[in-house]
């Protein structure tokens, strides 16, 4: 593979246009999680649950709020008590549902039941066959909106199946005509979709286009598997840069995670924190890197920050339900590295 070729301008940091009426408009899957309150049990012997807004776009649209964000949402709900729910959770958050549709035909919100078999594994089961945010349509997408936006969130979990497939690639198409900056997040889930070459068609068309794109190891690999690449976190950064992505974040669990661009690559160690479950952290590391960075933070600085918004939400209980406010996050963070230091330290550049 040819060597990135390095332009001056390359090296500034992206601007992002918080003038605009929304900072950010995620789009796609919201869920009910339920999540179990008899800890450290198998799923089959878990009898007592809380219940949550779930689905990886609806948690970070939570936490960006809470961080103080203008926030919309495009999705689709189902019509009856979960989908009040739903709508009444966003509005106590401050997020804007004018573009959240009831469902017609009677789907249903996906549910999400979590196992905590122990501090250090936990799995989840989904009930994902039609479901209501997959019912979201093209006709549901208005330029408009998404024109007043500073930033779009697509999903993974939006391409995995049509309407919600064609709905996302317009609102990119749209984004992309506004000047409105592009987060793709790959949040892959297995269920629904038909093929690993589908997969890699479509999370593919959508990185390309991307301004920032996010994923695990597995999510990178997925996207990649048409390509001719060796499976290694710089050749995909350089693949991803060269195609025109500003920012490659590539997150290896319990390692930590590593971020590329032309400012500065960085690799983020997590903070050392008790973990009570193993999922939720990606929401967290997500919605507080996001708003770090556009609101002016270094790299490396928004970085931390996700970092240790990820460490509180392994930690909790809830997903949605316990993400950080600002003073929050910042406690948090003054108190663990007193203990523990940086989490970051730099890379070589590609």
């Amino acid at each position: 593979m040819k060597p990135t070729i390095r332009r001056k301008e390359d090296a500034k940091p992206m601007q992002f246009d918080l003038n605009r009426r929304l900072h950010i408009i995620p789009v796609g899957r919201v869920a009910i999680d339920f999540n179990p309150t008899d800890y450290y049990r198998p799923l089959e012997k878990s009898e007592n649950f809380n219940r949550y807004l779930g689905g990886s776009p609806a948690n970070i649209a939570v936490g960006m709020a809470r961080l103080g964000n203008r926030v919309g949402f495009l999705g689709r709900v189902s019509d009856d008590a979960f989908g009040d729910f739903v709508t009444d959770y966003f509005v106590q958050e401050g997020i804007d549902v004018s573009h959240i549709r009831r469902c017609e035909n009677g789907e249903k919100l996906g549910l999400t039941f979590t196992e905590m078999k122990s501090p250090t594994e936990s799995s989840i089961l989904m009930y994902r066959e039609g479901v209501a945010d997959l019912q979201l349509c093209p006709e549901d997408v208005d330029e408009a909106y998404i024109a007043d936006s500073a930033v779009l969130l697509i999903s993974g979990t939006a391409l995995c199946t049509s309407p919600t497939r064609e709905a996302s690639f317009k609102a990119l198409t749209f984004a992309r005509r506004r000047d409105v900056r592009v987060v793709f997040d790959a949040d892959y889930r297995a269920y629904t979709w038909k093929s690993p070459d589908e997969i890699a068609i479509y999370t593919s068309l959508v990185a390309e286009k991307a301004d920032i794109v996010m994923g695990s190891r597995e999510e990178f690999d997925l996207m990649e598997r048409l390509l001719n690449l060796d499976g290694s976190d710089e050749a995909s950064a350089r693949y991803w840069l060269d195609k025109g992505v500003k920012i490659c974040v590539i997150k290896h669990g319990k390692s930590g995670s590593r971020a590329y661009s032309r400012e500065g690559c960085y690799e983020v160690r997590p903070f050392p924190v008790t973990a009570l479950k193993g999922f939720g952290g990606g929401d967290g590391y997500a919605s507080s890197f996001l708003h770090a960075y556009m609101a002016g933070h270094s790299l490396a600085s928004s970085l931390e920050r996700g970092s240790a918004s990820a460490a509180m939400l392994v930690a909790s209980h809830a997903c949605s339900k316990d993400m950080p406010g600002e003073a929050a996050l910042e406690a948090f963070m003054a108190k663990e590295k007193e203990k523990c230091g940086t989490v970051i330290s730099e890379l070589p550049a590609l």
